[in-house]
């Protein structure tokens, strides 16, 4: 029998966000990691798995008790660090996106956290089916599916498209990391961006539409953070410009006069914080705390109301916003008072509020 304990509101609050496909991961000021969702490959780690609709759990579970500095969340897997700097893993593991060297052995996941690497790990980032992390030195690692070139070290096409174990790309000066569906983006200390993998929709911004299977310069400077989102990117730059690159087919890029675009396009220019990129949908801080969205609405996720995409960036809160999370069709966010709110698909519990209602207007989870 397994015990699970069950978040409720208290002195202990919601510091870190991270949504993925299905599945939502919160991280308390305690060091203690919360999970909710989809659990059908044991992507929440609660040593279960549900076989049975609605495939989760709609409250957030304790997973780990304390020590947990970071968090990352994939399509159908999970990756968190420790103060120690150790990486742990749980969840879908078909493409070795876990890293813990299987992948054919007929258990293709993992439904308790499991350490891949044991310290020194300073930064991790989840995408579909593969996983990307930073050691302390500045080295880029990665791991997992390797169809479109998107772990970034020369190879796609010698008939094994994958990797289960970790592989270093970059040797030193990576500062920030970013995965997307089957694309990847890494910070240099320098403030250059670089990125790999799928391009069939321009998200790695090159001026191309051709895929590339190894890091290729996007911006030689000032860029200061980034997110991936299913075929769009997103970044910042040092004077709190927005920029972003990729299919606008959904509004997602905020620009109303581009269905897609290969190259960076400016999107705010100035006072921006903060960025998360959804599958189709983005949301962005600006500096006086107010929450703005674009893109896909299907499921609510902007939560302004309706269930309408829109191409331009729109307000949703006025002020008091300090983080943001963005999955496949859900959105998560911080206020300064410490609550937690959610928006858009909740079919699986990823909102953690108890039910399995999506809703177009954020909700109050804790």
């Amino acid at each position: 029998m397994v015990l699970l304990q069950v978040m409720t509101s208290g002195a202990q609050t919601v510091t870190r966000l991270a949504a993925g496909f299905y599945h939502s991961l919160l991280l308390k000021s305690n060091g203690s990691l919360w999970s909710t969702g989809w659990n059908l490959y044991g992507q929440l780690g609660n040593s279960n798995y549900a076989t049975a609709y609605p495939y989760g759990t709609n409250l957030p579970v304790q997973m780990v008790a304390s020590n947990v500095t970071a968090i990352a969340v994939g399509g159908g897997h999970s990756l968190f660090l420790k103060s120690d700097g150790s990486l742990w893993v749980m969840g879908w593991n078909a493409y070795g996106q876990l890293g813990d060297g299987t992948t054919d052995n007929g258990n293709y996941e993992t439904n308790r956290p499991e350490q891949i690497v044991a310290s020194g790990v300073a930064a991790i980032a989840a995408g579909l089916n593969h996983s990307l992390f930073l050691k302390n030195n500045g080295s880029l690692w990665a791991m997992g599916d390797n169809s479109d070139g998107q772990l970034g070290d020369g190879t796609t096409d010698n008939g094994n498209y994958e990797t289960n174990r970790p592989e270093q790309i970059v040797a030193s000066g990576v500062a920030a990391i970013a995965a997307g569906y089957r694309h990847s983006l890494f910070l240099m200390s320098n403030g250059s961006l670089w990125a790999m993998g799928n391009n069939a929709y321009g998200q790695l911004g090159d001026g191309t539409y051709n895929n590339t299977n190894q890091p290729v310069q996007i911006v030689a400077g000032n860029v200061t953070a980034i997110a991936a989102g299913d075929q769009h990117s997103l970044f910042l730059k040092n004077d709190g410009s927005l920029w972003a690159m990729g299919n606008n087919r959904a509004g997602q890029l905020g620009d109303p006069t581009v269905g897609t675009t290969n190259s960076p396009d400016e999107i705010a220019t100035g006072n921006v914080t903060a960025i998360a990129a959804g599958s189709a949908h983005s949301l962005f801080l600006m500096s006086n705390g107010s929450l703005w969205v674009m893109g896909n609405n299907h499921y609510g996720q902007l939560g302004n109301g309706t269930d309408n995409n829109t191409n331009s960036p729109v307000q949703i809160m006025a002020s008091g916003v300090t983080a943001i999370a963005a999955g496949y069709g859900h959105s998560l966010l911080l206020k300064s008072n410490g609550s937690l709110w959610g928006m858009g698909d909740n079919l699986n519990g990823q909102l953690g509020n108890g039910t399995y209602n999506s809703t177009n207007q954020p909700v109050q989870i804790q």
